[in-house]
């Protein structure tokens, strides 16, 4: 029995997210997820930030952005991870999520610090397959939304396909290539399986990434991953909170 079998719509989960989690009166429907330890102690040290709850032994802070209470927290890094938060987080009240972070380029074209909206995440992932029936690619259904708030706040970005894989040290050359032939701009390690569950347990899940290192060259490039600055950072991070404001 494969992956692409383990889609299961007869028989309920034996562990549930509600068992390890409680909802929250009063807690924020929208909630912004960073992958950064940096940028989540940009929040912690806001006057106005105060913590409201815990996720994965994470603290998750709740402020108010433009009239709208919002819930952020650092989710793990990993589609299973950042799925398993995410149901968590469901449980305690949320309903829209604004996913953003770092990805490694397949297009050397793309400059580091540019802006990708996906609109669909290959399956390269096992989570993904627990939540959807089997199939190359996960349709992203808020891309076009998020796009339209992209153009409001007049930010430059491209609409296009992402890879979303487990193996970070076994994106190979000839599967680099496959993905990039079908229009995959950008790799990353979550997509796919944060779209699947969100569309499974029927919540918006929104995700914007950034180009930081690149797999289109001859040998890969680090560009600017781990030397992003931290007025950079809080840059992304108001983009998160003010799409936030607006889903």
């Amino acid at each position: 029995m494969s992956i692409e079998n383990t889609f299961d719509l007869e028989s309920e989960e034996i562990l549930k997210p509600e068992n390890l989690a409680q909802r929250i009166e009063n807690f924020p429907e929208i909630a912004v997820a960073t992958f950064n330890d940096k940028i989540i102690n940009l929040v912690a040290d806001w006057p106005d930030a105060r913590i409201i709850s815990e996720v994965n032994h994470r603290n998750v802070y709740e402020i108010e952005h433009k009239g709208k209470k919002i819930a952020v927290y650092r989710t793990d890094i990993g589609g299973a991870a950042s799925a398993g938060m995410l149901e968590l987080m469901i449980v305690k009240g949320v309903k829209k999520f604004v996913f953003f972070g770092a990805c490694g380029t397949l297009d050397k074209d793309i400059s580091a610090g540019n802006f990708i909206v996906p609109t669909a995440a290959y399956r390269d992932e096992g989570t993904s397959y627990h939540y959807l029936k089997a199939g190359d690619y996960v349709e992203i259904k808020t891309a076009e939304k998020l796009s339209q708030i992209m153009r409001e706040l007049k930010l430059p970005y491209i609409k296009a396909k992402t890879w979303t894989t487990d193996a970070i040290f076994r994106e190979t050359r000839n599967n680099m290539l496959k993905r990039k032939s079908e229009g995959c701009v950008a790799v990353e390690m979550e997509c796919a399986s944060v779209m699947a569950a969100g569309q499974f347990r029927g919540v918006e899940v929104y995700q914007f990434i950034y180009g930081e290192d690149n797999l289109d060259s001859s040998e890969w490039e680090r560009r600017t991953m781990g030397n992003v600055t931290l007025e950079t950072r809080e840059r992304y991070l108001y983009i998160a909170l003010d799409i936030a404001s607006m889903i």
